[in-house]
């Protein structure tokens, strides 16, 4: 199966300031700019390509343009996800969020102050961001644990980071800090090979549910050769989150590829269905742990009383 591929950046030259489209006889408030915030334009059509993800990166560029004369921030929790590309689940904020040292260190509308473990931060783009192991441990610990394992495994399987970096940023949180059981918890769960966010929600998922630990892209095979590797995988059980890369349409496809590989799909479904039973799963599903949890026992997979995850049994994803 085809991985989702790592998100392009967004890049902090498209920003453009009123200073200096106006000298070239552009109101930006009149001519097809998107005002990201004060001071700072993105082309309307250059906007409108943009991901969620790069969109929220672009407010922290913008932030960061206007903080300059203050000094500059470091950026953290989904502001620091954006800057590396580290998906989250759920929806991107209206704000940026910046670490300070001090409480009585103030925000405003745009910039949302976190008190919490000093960090210098680490260069990115232009920008000072939380590194990818701390990141990760700050979503997991302020956010979710399913944004938390999303992140954790996407660092992973692009190289952001590795088993031990992980290891190492969840277990420099202090005892009795909030969130920490549970950065240590998505640390020990983080898997490279997930291969999209779509996957790794539903791994959280099904940890939250109480089901037996699946293997992750497991071969399968029958009498005809190898036909693909599933997502999951249970004794007797093949399971599949159907994201939008699954069928391989390629980006602009005509109507007889899309159809061509869509045929393709369908055969390789038949074929595992023959010799397994197949849950499949989309988006929906995945983000309702009632629905996920009825595909998976219709197919046999059923809630244990001590499922085999981690080592420390006592630790949960509350």
């Amino acid at each position: 199966m085809l991985g989702d591929p790592a998100p392009t950046p967004f890049d902090p030259a498209l920003l453009r300031g009123a200073p200096d489209l106006r000298p070239l006889g552009i109101d930006p408030g009149r001519e097809g700019w998107h005002h990201v915030r004060h001071g700072a334009w993105v082309e309307e059509a250059v906007w409108g390509g943009l991901t969620p993800e790069q969109r929220h990166a672009a407010l922290v560029h913008a932030t960061d343009l206007a903080a300059r004369r203050q000094g500059r921030h470091v950026y953290v929790l989904e502001s620091a996800a954006a800057v590396w590309g580290l998906p989250v689940i759920g929806g991107w904020p209206r704000h940026v969020s910046v670490l300070r040292s001090r409480p009585e260190q103030r925000g405003s509308a745009v910039v949302r102050v976190h008190v919490g473990l000093p960090s210098g931060g680490v260069p990115k783009d232009g920008v000072r961001v939380t590194g990818v192991a701390r990141t990760v441990v700050d979503l997991a610990r302020m956010r979710s644990f399913e944004s938390g394992l999303t992140a954790a495994d996407h660092a992973l399987r692009h190289g952001l980071a590795s088993p031990g970096d992980l290891a190492a940023a969840a277990a420099e949180v202090p005892a009795r800090v909030w969130g920490r059981p549970r950065a240590l918890l998505v640390a020990e769960l983080a898997d490279g090979r997930s291969m999209s966010p779509g996957e790794s929600l539903s791994r959280a998922r099904m940890y939250t549910l109480r089901l037996p630990r699946p293997e992750l892209q497991v071969p399968l095979e029958d009498d005809d050769g190898f036909i693909g590797l599933g997502d999951f995988g249970w004794p007797g059980v093949v399971g599949e989150f159907d994201g939008r890369r699954k069928y391989a349409v390629p980006d602009g496809a005509d109507a007889a590829a899309a159809e061509q590989a869509l045929w393709a799909e369908k055969l390789r479904e038949d074929r595992i269905r023959r010799r397994w039973r197949l849950a499949r799963w989309v988006w929906a599903d995945a983000l309702d742990e009632a629905r996920m949890a009825r595909i998976l026992l219709a197919q046999g997979v059923k809630p244990v009383p001590r499922p085999r995850w981690v080592d420390l049994a006592a630790r949960d994803a509350s």
